[in-house]
């Protein structure tokens, strides 16, 4: 226990989270959201969660120890890894700002002020890019330092600026993402979704910040002459994982999340018309759609819909209307309240028309169809219980025929 209060890296050393993590969080994210991407390839939005989705899984990719010194050989320069890794946390940075400008702003072409964001970002970050390589290019960098570069050069002549430079430009990215979330995120009318997005986007760049903030620490510590090359080595790697894994879940959830409840929705509802669906198949109405395992889940609810409307309109046409009045009664004596009432006498009344149209009862001359149509959630969900269905049509039959009306 002493060990770890004295040296903090111990500790740190066994919360280590491989970059494996985050590179296959990114890349299922990723192919997650690919199908949508090629299929809605015309929106810019869509492309650039696909961008920045590409930048963050390579810069997690590109900073592993075993990358760096693959790098380092393929090319044959010592720490030639370094800018190229600078030159994508930039640029990954740099992109993020640029994608939550556009997404809460507007597209360029339709916002003076999203255009103007995009000039000023573009030509800052392409700017540190380029100097970047020009600083290394002119430090004397020839030990490779695969894990510990940014202390090891740290008062190293342009290495030490370079270092500087990357962790500043990103810092400013960071604060400014989070500065913009944070403002976004006040606004009222946002969709739960969206809302908690954005939550995890604030985390994301909040443990940015953190991990700026420990490698400027270890950094300045060395121009001191001291070494707590922990905060570097053992502290910074794990908080940019964690800080990865909630940009890449704020940056998808909005997305997937709404289309996973859209989904959800449609398949719900498309559950809900089963008891109706089935009693109209049974009852002779047809043998229902073909089922399509592949077809959307909003093409098959239509098919449903279509196939029990279709089915309706011949029994709409034999509805016992002074059935369903007693029938309305009844369920409210029964304690049933007026919107379930309603559900209840109208089951009552497609099921007597069902057994009327099966003992060739003549059609009413004065059915009106449309508030049966419109009704058809309601009615199937009323018969997932029969029996509430059964004693209500039980005590209609006891009702006296007064003019109760059953209400829209």
């Amino acid at each position: 226990m002493s060990t770890l209060a004295l040296d903090p890296s111990a500790l740190l050393g066994h919360l280590y989270i491989s970059f494996w993590v985050p590179t296959v969080l990114l890349t299922a994210a990723l192919l997650l959201k690919l199908p949508t991407i090629v299929r809605l390839w015309r929106d810019p939005l869509l492309r650039a969660v696909g961008g920045v989705l590409v930048l963050a899984a390579a810069v997690f990719v590109f900073c592993m120890p075993s990358m760096i010194a693959w790098l380092n050989r393929l090319t044959g320069v010592a720490n030639f890894a370094a800018p190229w890794c600078y030159s994508l946390i930039t640029a990954n940075s740099g992109a993020c700002l640029l994608f939550i400008v556009t997404w809460r702003d507007g597209l360029p072409e339709r916002s003076a002020r999203t255009r103007r964001t995009t000039r000023w970002v573009v030509s800052v970050y392409s700017g540190v890019i380029a100097l970047l390589w020009v600083l290394f290019l002119l430090a004397d960098v020839p030990v490779e330092r695969v894990r510990d570069l940014d202390t090891y050069y740290a008062r190293t002549p342009f290495m030490c600026e370079e270092i500087l430079l990357y962790l500043l430009a990103h810092a400013v990215a960071c604060a400014l993402s989070l500065r913009l979330i944070r403002d976004w995120s006040g606004d009222r009318g946002l969709d739960a979704w969206l809302r908690w997005g954005l939550r995890l986007l604030g985390g994301g760049y909040a443990l940015s910040l953190l991990y700026d903030g420990a490698k400027l620490g270890a950094v300045v510590a060395r121009w001191c002459g001291r070494s707590p090359d922990w905060l570097s080595t053992n502290l910074a790697p794990p908080v940019a994982s964690l800080a990865a894994i909630l940009l890449a879940a704020g940056f998808i959830l909005p997305h997937a999340g709404q289309a996973l409840h859209d989904r959800l929705r449609l398949r719900l509802a498309h559950h809900r018309l089963g008891p109706l669906y089935r009693l109209l198949r049974d009852a002779g109405g047809g043998p229902g759609p073909r089922f399509a395992l592949r077809a959307p889940a909003g093409l098959r609810l239509t098919r449903r819909e279509t196939f029990i409307r279709d089915a309706l309109l011949p029994l709409a046409r034999r509805l016992d209307a002074g059935l369903e009045r007693r029938a309305y009664a009844a369920a409210v004596s029964l304690g049933h309240d007026p919107a379930r009432a309603r559900a209840l006498a109208a089951a009552v009344g497609v099921l007597d028309a069902i057994e009327r149209g099966r003992g060739g009862a003549a059609p009413a001359a004065d059915a009106d169809p449309s508030a049966l149509l419109r009704r058809i959630g309601e009615i199937s969900g009323a018969l997932r219980r029969r029996r509430e269905v059964a004693a209500v049509r039980v005590l209609a039959d006891a009702v006296p025929r007064s003019g109760v009306r059953v209400p829209e």
